[in-house]
């Protein structure tokens, strides 16, 4: 059963993660974005910290929530409303549960990631987050390990693909032969997920 500590460490753990690899976020970002996705983020994801150790939320779903809300007032551009819907929507579907089970956190996972595209209008092949998320997603029902990895392949699988949503999309075909960052900071956040699991 995983508990409000273990949603907490997840999240430390993937702000530690957005910390080291900031910079090479913003430098995915520079040919095909506005070069400021790994600032952004590492932004966002420090007040998240910051604010889940000063109100210490005790349900997963209270932490998830408190920390996308967090996200939408920290992070400018498209990837705090983003990231932020994916965590609220996820919080939200996990309920007031003290613990919850893998199998329920893998579903609330899914009705996030569904928010996500709604939001963003994006679907898996458009060069974005949504194709780093949705193989892992789909991942989540073997391992935490497994979803880490299928988000990370998704990640990687960005770079032949034309962008067709997003700030990338402007750019037409020289969007091709780059790893989509928003995929790439989503595959983080899977792998801060298996390793706090201990997969």
């Amino acid at each position: 059963m995983l508990d409000a500590d273990f949603f907490r460490r997840w999240m430390t753990a993937t702000a530690a993660s957005v910390e080291r690899e900031a910079e090479r976020l913003t430098a995915l970002d520079s040919p095909i974005g506005d070069a400021d996705h790994g600032s952004n983020l590492q932004r966002g994801f420090t007040a998240v910290v910051a604010t889940l150790e000063k109100e210490a939320p005790d349900t997963p779903g209270a932490v998830l929530t408190l920390a996308g809300r967090q996200l939408i007032s920290t992070v400018g551009g498209a990837s705090g409303p983003l990231y932020g819907t994916l965590l609220r929507r996820t919080g939200k579907a996990l309920g007031d549960a003290a613990e919850v089970t893998e199998e329920q956190l893998a579903e609330a996972l899914r009705a996030g990631v569904d928010a996500v595209m709604a939001l963003g209008g994006a679907a898996p092949g458009d060069k974005t987050m949504i194709d780093a998320l949705v193989p892992a997603v789909g991942a989540l029902g073997e391992s935490f390990a497994a979803a880490a990895a299928a988000a990370n392949d998704g990640a990687e699988a960005t770079t032949p693909l034309q962008a067709r949503k997003g700030r990338a999309s402007y750019l037409g075909e020289r969007s091709i032969g780059h790893q989509d960052p928003g995929a790439t900071s989503s595959a983080l956040l899977l792998a801060a997920l298996a390793e706090v699991s201990g997969e």
